[in-house]
């Protein structure tokens, strides 16, 4: 296992390679793998990508993002309702997202998406349509999976999804159903890896929610 400080170096490395961001700006600490990042950002898109620029690192056990959002003043800050105008146009041009199931609210910056739809890939769709929009400080995802099969037909559809990847060490991974909350138990080689674990879980039909307990393998 690498020190913290390597860990650190590489993370700040990380930062620094992502155009989009501007590295000086985050600070970042490392006790025991898991990576804190403080400092602000001016939109949410970055806090984002600075989690996700975390996450690619070796040896990442855990990261917390203690990122605000701070719009530079010379921003035209968006009102609430213009925002969520605008957010209505970008759900409703985005072919993947059946916008009349999704309602949305804006305060002071914050989208809250609620509503109920038949898949996850239209779930993160509507998430990354509004994400990126001028004057957003964060978005929370409430929107919900649809009731699909029953559990075990659930569990077994995972669990070949999961065997026919050729990112993911199957026999690394224990599925638990509770209802239609999946959790996930055992280890991982990689954050890619249990991002690829997540995506064939979330993307079998039926699916409502998933406790994701994986652990990175050091």
């Amino acid at each position: 296992m690498r020190s913290d400080l390597q860990i650190q170096q590489d993370v700040q490395d990380e930062l620094q390679w992502d155009a989009i961001l501007k590295a000086a700006e985050i600070g970042v600490s490392v006790k025991n793998g898991i990576v804190t990042l403080s400092g602000t950002v001016d939109s949410y898109s970055k806090k984002i990508a600075a989690e996700e620029a975390v996450k690619r690192v070796k040896d990442v056990r855990a990261v917390a993002v203690d990122l605000a959002v701070v719009f530079p003043g010379t921003i035209d800050h968006k009102s609430d309702s213009s925002l969520a105008s605008v957010a209505l146009d970008a759900l409703k041009w985005t072919s993947f997202v059946p916008e009349e199931r999704i309602h949305l609210q804006v305060d002071n910056g914050n989208i809250t998406l609620e509503g109920e739809l038949e898949w996850q890939y239209q779930r993160d769709a509507a998430f990354n349509a509004v994400k990126n929009l001028q004057g957003v400080r964060s978005v929370i995802n409430k929107l919900r999976i649809k009731p699909g099969p029953s559990a075990h037909i659930i569990k077994d559809n995972i669990w070949k999804a999961l065997t026919r990847d050729a990112n993911i060490e199957a026999k690394n991974i224990i599925v638990e159903t509770r209802d239609r909350t999946i959790v996930l138990k055992g280890k991982v080689r990689s954050w890619s890896e249990r991002s690829d674990v997540e995506r064939a879980v979330w993307s079998t039909p039926g699916v409502l929610a998933v406790q994701d307990e994986l652990t990175v393998s050091l």
